[in-house]
């Protein structure tokens, strides 16, 4: 299963360890994700998204039904 934001479409970046000696070697950065339930109320049911750190101060700012209509306007599905 890919480690992808359900809600943001974040996903892992590449880069490099830079040593003290400037050697470089690729890298990757991982994204902060739970596997979270939120109940949806218009809808009356549970539902399991794989959210972000940030994905997840935007729920508990915005709710859940309009963190789900803006995914859906980005054009994200899940």
């Amino acid at each position: 299963m890919s480690r992808v934001c359900e809600l943001t479409g974040k996903r892992a970046m590449t880069g490099n360890n830079v040593s003290h000696a400037m050697n470089k070697t690729k890298r990757k950065f991982s994204v902060n994700l739970f596997k979270k339930r939120f109940y949806v109320a218009e809808e009356d049911k549970w539902v399991t998204l794989k959210v972000s750190a940030a994905a997840l101060k935007t729920i508990n700012k915005i709710g859940i039904t309009a963190a789900m209509k803006k995914a859906k306007a980005n054009g994200l599905k899940f």
